[in-house]
């Protein structure tokens, strides 16, 4: 997530032209952002706009879990849960860009190649992949992919909808509750310096509410498991990092996505 910086006003429709300016919906950037799905218009994306857009990230989860729903049922007229699972996930690869998997892979790298705050942020801003975060991009896709052939065999398709709209909005608190890390800045200085507490009540508000109606109380027990970590994670990487990175964000939603599956498909 840390290689794309984001500049005041870059529009990223294929066009190249500048939409005008003013306060406008920030839906579809937090949509082209997260997802490959496109936006007809072209999409205003500097800091403001992209701090704003937070509030829509757990509503763009809820887009990606009907879309998981939806094909992870059309798999299973055709392969079992294992079949249909695999297909399903790689889905979610496509769909995100691996974006998140690739902030997982970098944290990882920084967390075990880094002896103190500096280098582990030198090794997180190299580009190749190191040896924690391969073993960690495996240990995430198994995990990710069993829990999703769980949810698929028992029927369990609420679940589906839900998982990633709970990571997305874990992500909004997380930025919420940390610092940025990065002297030099870097995507994810929007995002936490940006963020604001109407923007995350916003963004919390639709995932309680449709926790509980799509998976009851066990919805109410992932979200508060959710909370648990994203203060854990804050308080953990502001020890080691001094701060939050783009990278962070996408590991924690990693993280997120993983623990929504567990408990999801438990029982």
């Amino acid at each position: 997530m840390e290689g794309s910086d984001v500049s005041p006003e870059r529009d990223t429709s294929a066009s190249g032209a500048r939409p005008p300016r003013g306060r406008s919906c920030t839906f579809p950037l937090a949509l082209t952002f997260l997802t490959i799905l496109p936006w007809p218009r072209p999409v205003v994306a500097g800091p403001e706009e992209l701090a704003r857009s937070l509030i829509w990230f757990p509503w763009v989860g809820l887009l990606l879990g009907g879309l998981y729903a939806a094909l992870g049922g059309l798999a299973l007229r055709f392969w079992p849960p294992a079949g249909a699972a695999a297909l399903l996930l790689t889905l979610t690869v496509l769909l995100t860009r691996g974006l998140h998997l690739d902030g997982l892979a970098d944290t990882l790298d920084g967390l075990g190649g880094g002896r103190d705050r500096d280098s582990r942020l030198a090794v997180m801003k190299d580009s190749r992949l190191g040896a924690f975060g391969a073993l960690g991009l495996v240990l995430a896709l198994l995990l990710k992919g069993v829990f999703l052939a769980v949810l698929l065999a028992a029927g369990r398709f609420a679940a589906l909808l839900l998982f990633p709209a709970v990571s997305r909005a874990g992500m909004v608190l997380l930025a919420w509750l940390s610092p940025y890390a990065r002297p030099e800045g870097g995507l994810g200085r929007a995002m936490t310096e940006g963020v604001t507490s109407q923007v995350v009540l916003g963004a919390l508000g639709p995932v309680l509410v449709g926790g509980l109606m799509l998976a009851g109380l066990r919805g109410l027990v992932l979200l508060g498991a959710a909370a648990v970590v994203v203060l854990a994670l804050s308080r953990l990487f502001t020890r080691l990092l001094g701060g939050i990175t783009g990278d962070v964000l996408g590991a924690a939603n990693e993280l997120l996505e993983i623990l929504a599956l567990a408990l999801l498909s438990a029982g």
